[in-house]
């Protein structure tokens, strides 16, 4: 038997996500202070992190989730290495969450730009229930594992290939976002896109990094549509990737659009540098369609409410970075995954 039942799991991963929407003064303190061991970590992007988490730590939602799998029917205490990525404020807690739902021990090596974060959450869980202390530690180096979740690069990737080839494992790669737009957005639409693209900086694989168009696509009234985000600029950080890409375009004389804060630059590639959104143009949705699904493994979602008939996950604008339980990193099942290790 899983070591915790259901309406255990339930009860302890609400409170959770309860505590998480009500930040404690320590909790506080730790949403503040990140700034200074990372500085794309701003109070107000962990702030949104923290309450995503506890959005998604619903009671209603963790019982759809959990009713997905037969949890307390399995005898699972296998120890499960993984590796957590670092590019946007407690990215890797829902892999933590899978490992100790399915009752198993996660080994978590954690980022070194988001060590504090993590440590604090699961801390709030044991105190809520003492019995998730024994589920998990933090190592510096992964050993006598049984399965391993690693998430990296596509050079990364390769190493943890030749490193974890011989156990189960879950290898992640890089992965992009996008949105393919109709030209019949409205402003709200448009406006809940700048979350999209500008939450985190860009720097999650959930953020969209390039726009699909129709062709002769107007860019005016999506540049007024997210003018509000233009204070983005004042972050150090994200204004020398501005400036640096800026002036590239201008040395080289590559065709760009420009609004004080985004560069917009026609590019068949997926993955645009920050402070820089790529686009191309599309002739219909059949087409389109044809050529997302052949870049499914490099895409994480889109978004868009145009009616696409595609495996890959779409959301609607705005929603790109507040994923559900069961809205898993590459659409692969994690839970799945781990209850047959």
């Amino acid at each position: 038997m899983s070591k915790f039942n259901r309406t255990q799991l339930l009860s302890a991963f609400s409170e959770l996500g309860l505590q998480l929407l009500n930040p404690n003064e320590q909790l506080s303190e730790i949403i503040n202070d990140e700034k200074h061991y990372n500085a794309w970590f701003t109070p107000e992007s962990v702030l949104q992190a923290v309450t995503a988490i506890g959005k998604m730590l619903n009671p209603k939602s963790l019982g759809e989730w959990l009713d997905k799998y037969s949890v307390p029917q399995n005898e699972h205490d296998k120890r499960v290495g993984l590796i957590l990525a670092g590019n946007i404020p407690l990215v890797g807690f829902h892999d933590v969450l899978c490992v100790l739902v399915s009752g198993n021990h996660a080994l978590i090596k954690a980022s070194v730009q988001d060590t504090r974060l993590i440590k604090y959450v699961l801390q709030m869980l044991i105190n809520i229930d003492g019995n998730f202390a024994g589920q998990y530690s933090f190592v510096e180096r992964l050993e006598n594992f049984d399965a391993v979740i690693a998430t990296g690069s596509n050079n990364t990737s390769r190493y943890f290939e030749y490193y974890f080839g011989k156990v189960q494992h879950i290898i992640r790669k890089n992965r992009n976002s996008l949105a393919l737009l109709t030209g019949y957005e409205t402003e709200e639409q448009l406006f809940a896109l700048g979350h999209d693209i500008f939450d985190y900086y860009g720097l999650g694989c959930r953020n969209v990094s390039k726009l699909l168009v129709p062709e002769s696509y107007n860019f005016n009234f999506f540049f007024e549509s997210i003018e509000a985000y233009q204070p983005i600029i004042n972050h150090h950080k994200y204004n020398n990737n501005y400036d640096y890409n800026k002036s590239i375009y201008l040395v080289n004389s590559d065709k760009h659009f420009d609004n004080g804060f985004l560069l917009l630059k026609e590019d068949e590639r997926l993955a645009s540098p920050l402070a820089v959104l790529y686009y191309g143009y599309y002739t219909d949705i059949s087409s389109v369609q044809t050529s997302l699904e052949a870049e499914s493994d490099k895409i994480q979602c889109i978004v868009s409410t145009a009616p696409l008939q595609i495996k890959t996950e779409v959301v609607d604008f705005g929603m790109s970075q507040q994923p559900a339980l069961w809205d898993y990193a590459d659409g692969v099942d994690t839970m799945e995954f781990l209850l047959t290790v």
